[in-house]
């Protein structure tokens, strides 16, 4: 067989488009001009592959499956030559993988570990012994999928999930299918949890089937081969078509997809609208024990499954492919609200969705009970990761925006493993204790273990206005940096484009979300935390910092500079406000209210009429809503910064030229005409009013609330007290 995938490798090597046009359900990708500039490297020839695979969501999903490559290599030690496996390490992701994701162990080594091997009650002693295998010390940490690679004889192997191949492993007549389908060619090894023993199956099967060309792994994934990098490649591509075609062929002829649509789904608008209403909700009850993000999506294909007869018949089964399993929990939660349920009245829909949490947290208690073992870790979180909106959508909620995307994408492929599975067969999946032996699995334990402690705050959103530029940009950037998922926004689109795409390169897309917000402006208002919720499940930070600067005489002053000073200031300061209150009282757990006052707010000078008492209305109204919002722990503190020039959008419109004139000075000497006049002789910088932010919602500030924190260098006129 590995003869005939060589022949295939040449053959469609001599025509892109044939190799293009050969496969309708997987993406094709291979560019020989990119892989010719990598031959005779086979390590980069197993990166270039993997981030082939891992670039098609069909093929697996984001940290699974595995490849591998072998190849002789010099032993440091000796100068001979020793085979080498090169192989993705613990923890990686086959789409972003490179050279140093990889663990090399020497074959030799590795496979004379059977030696040592005591059976399957044993089976996690053996990951420790890996360590004595590693030929490159520099390597990532071996996964406890390595010997289902190192025992197997082909230079280069892909394990993957694939969708329609898990439909088929997850089967009742998976194994029947299989010998039919590939005549032969495809070996079958029965579910069992990852590690050495199933290495040994592994290697069995292909010993009692010479020449296959691969081995499904029941309700499990798939495991293809090659003698070069592109037949792996395209093995692994032909296997997972011909599977993807066969279920496209057997779809709808059992009856309608999933029994058919019992509930009719909302408009787009109309489910977008549910989702922003119920999700801080949401949010709150799934936050009970750690603080989630949250993620929506009213995919196509989970609006199929959602309105289906057979929801409530598939989804209490859980999933079957353990990756799926690690990232959904044991089931998904489905709420018992119409699709057009009014859910204005937050007392009412908690009434009604209370006892689905309480019934969701008590059958997690009994499932780690009823499977725990004598030394299995401490019952987690017991609250669901994935919740199911008949006729709207799925919400997903995480530790970060990332793991709840993941879970996500993860469900969807557990949607397409069910629809397939039903449309040749019936679905199965992973027994109770099964699912338990893989969650509460000890070595995934020590990997959790292992994971750096969150940050300040992660699981917190923040919301902060005018953030494109100057003090609000610096504001979200310390946010984002201390772990916080962030709303960017201002009423300067091209600015605001600015600020996304330097929050991009520095944070990627799951830290943030952007959107134009004009404070005067309530619609915007409403859509930027509509925003926030679809994008992250609610708010927990609000930063009222937008603002602008007159400065005129008390002559010179108009009707309209009044108006728009107080309008952006005050009234935009108080509508922010009052929206993001309402969102983080539906959640429950409180938040913060900070708010960039001045300390004009209490230092009187010329010019500064209309500036001045908006400063001071500010500072007021943080007070007065400090004192309001107490018994909903939501603190609420204000930031006195003055002078910050640097980035600063309000030293536009002449504010700047006002104030030199007030001075006596030029534009160019206000920066150090300010810091002359401060205790400290200290220029302000944006990131100095930013660190004063995290300072009253890092943790260590979480009972202050109506204080005022200058940031001004020290002007003594300013002082509170």
């Amino acid at each position: 067989m590995n003869n005939q995938v060589e022949v295939l490798s040449k053959t469609y090597s001599m025509n892109t488009n044939i190799e293009t046009e050969k496969f309708k359900h997987v993406s094709y990708l291979w560019n020989e001009a990119e892989a010719a500039v990598l031959a005779g490297d086979e390590v980069a020839l197993l990166v270039y592959r993997s981030n082939l695979l891992g670039a098609d969501l069909r093929l697996t999903n984001y940290g699974g499956g595995n490849t591998s490559c072998k190849d002789m290599a010099e032993d440091p030690l000796t100068g001979d030559e020793a085979e080498v496996m090169w192989v993705k390490g613990s923890g990686g992701d086959l789409g972003t993988m490179k050279r140093s994701g990889l663990a090399a162990l020497y074959v030799d080594r590795l496979r004379n570990l059977k030696s040592r091997y005591r059976g399957i009650a044993c089976e996690d002693e053996m990951v420790g012994l890996f360590n004595h295998c590693i030929y490159d010390l520099a390597s990532k940490t071996p996964s406890i999928d390595t010997p289902l690679h190192g025992f197997l004889p082909f230079k280069h192997i892909d394990h993957l999930h694939p969708d329609a191949a898990i439909a088929i492993a997850a089967s009742e007549d998976g194994e029947k299918i299989t010998e039919e389908l590939f005549q032969g060619s495809i070996g079958w090894v029965n579910w069992q949890k990852p590690g050495f023993d199933l290495g040994l199956q592994l290697k069995a099967c292909l010993d009692a089937n010479p020449g296959i060309r691969g081995i499904m792994l029941g309700s499990h994934g798939l495991f293809t081969w090659g003698d070069t990098a592109y037949a792996c490649y395209l093995n692994t591509l032909e296997v997972i078509e011909r599977c993807a075609q066969y279920l496209e062929d057997h779809d709808g002829k059992k009856g309608p997809v999933f029994g058919g649509a019992v509930v009719q789904s909302q408009t787009q608008p109309e489910r977008l609208q549910q989702a922003a209403k119920l999700a801080p909700i949401l949010r709150g009850f799934c936050s009970s024990h750690t603080r989630m993000i949250g993620h929506f999506t009213d995919d196509e294909r989970v609006l199929q499954f959602i309105n289906s007869k057979d929801l409530h018949r598939l989804a209490p089964m859980g999933t079957s492919c353990p990756d799926h399993f690690l990232r959904t929990k044991i089931s998904p939660l489905v709420l018992n609200l119409a699709p057009d349920e009014d859910l204005t009245d937050t007392v009412r829909i908690k009434e009604k969705i209370t006892p689905l949490f309480v019934a969701y947290r008590q059958m997690y208690a009994d499932y780690y009970n009823n499977c725990r073992h004598p030394d299995s870790p401490a019952i987690r979180d017991p609250n669901p990761v994935v919740l199911l909106y008949p006729g709207i959508g799925m919400f997903t909620f995480a530790k970060d925006k990332q793991t709840a995307r993941v879970a996500a994408e993860f469900y969807i492929n557990a949607i397409n493993v069910m629809r397939g599975a039903e449309a040749i067969s019936a679905y199965t999946s992973l027994p109770r204790q099964e699912a338990f032996n893989i969650e509460y699995w000890l070595l995934e334990e020590a990997k959790l273990q292992r994971m750096p402690r969150p940050k300040a705050l992660s699981g917190r959103v923040a919301l902060v206005t005018g953030s494109a530029g100057g003090i609000g940009k610096a504001i979200a950037r310390k946010f984002a940096e201390e772990g916080a998922c962030v709303i960017l926004n201002d009423n300067h689109a091209a600015r605001l484009e600015e600020a996304r795409q330097e929050f991009t390169v520095l944070f990627g897309k799951d830290m943030f979300a952007a959107g134009v917000l004009d404070v005067t402006n309530g619609n915007t208002i409403n859509q930027a935390f509509a925003m926030a919720i679809l994008a992250f499940g609610g708010v927990d930070i609000i930063v009222n910092n937008a603002g602008l600067s007159i400065s005129k005489s008390l002559q010179d002053h108009t009707e309209q500079d009044w108006d728009l000073l107080y309008d952006v200031l005050v009234k935009g300061q108080f509508q922010v406000t009052q929206r993001g209150v309402a969102i983080m009282r539906q959640q429950g757990f409180g938040g913060d209210v900070l708010n960039i006052v001045s300390k004009n707010a209490l230092v009187s000078g010329p010019n500064n009429a209309g500036y001045g008492s908006a400063k001071a209305a500010q500072l007021h109204l943080s007070r007065l809503n400090a004192a309001e919002l107490g018994a909903d722990k939501i603190r609420v503190n204000a930031v006195n910064p003055d002078a910050v020039i640097s980035g600063s959008n309000i030293w536009s419109g002449g504010w700047a030229e006002g104030r030199a004139k007030t001075y006596g000075v030029t534009i160019e000497e206000l920066p150090a005409y300010y810091a002359k006049r401060t205790l400290l002789q200290e220029v302000i910088m944006p990131e100095d009013v930013a660190n004063a932010c995290f300072t009253f919602v890092g943790g260590l500030l979480n009972k202050s609330t109506g204080n005022i924190l200058s940031v001004d260098g020290g002007i003594a006129p300013a002082f509170v007290r």
